[in-house]
């Protein structure tokens, strides 16, 4: 099971996204729990998380929340705008099962 967090600004986009990413992640066979949260939770809704994506509404945030998912070995990156913007769930599926396949890579 593939764990992923979302943050955004206040929670409502990024449950929409994760719904879809769901959806996505069934037509892949992908077992894949997704929750979506608001930024401010960020370092409460941390544990356990395979990998955690960034609305581009809060990229200004990636610096500090990056440092804080490095200490416990959690990818992070930031969710395009295009493809955040049209919801195109598959390609964030993509980013994020990428993500998960590099920081396994490096931690060998």
């Amino acid at each position: 099971m593939v764990k992923i967090i979302l943050f955004c600004g206040a929670g409502i986009s990024s449950s929409i996204l994760a719904t879809r990413m769901r959806e996505a992640a069934r037509k892949m066979h992908i077992e894949l729990s997704v929750e979506a949260y608001p930024e401010n939770g960020f370092e409460k809704y941390l544990n356990d998380a395979d990998a955690v994506l960034l609305g581009p509404q809060i990229r200004y945030l990636h610096d500090k929340l990056k440092k804080i998912c490095m200490e416990k070995r959690i990818p992070v990156d930031i969710i395009s705008n295009t493809d955040y913007g049209m919801m195109k769930a598959e390609n964030i599926l993509n980013l994020v099962l990428r993500l998960i396949d590099n920081n396994k890579e490096n931690h060998i």
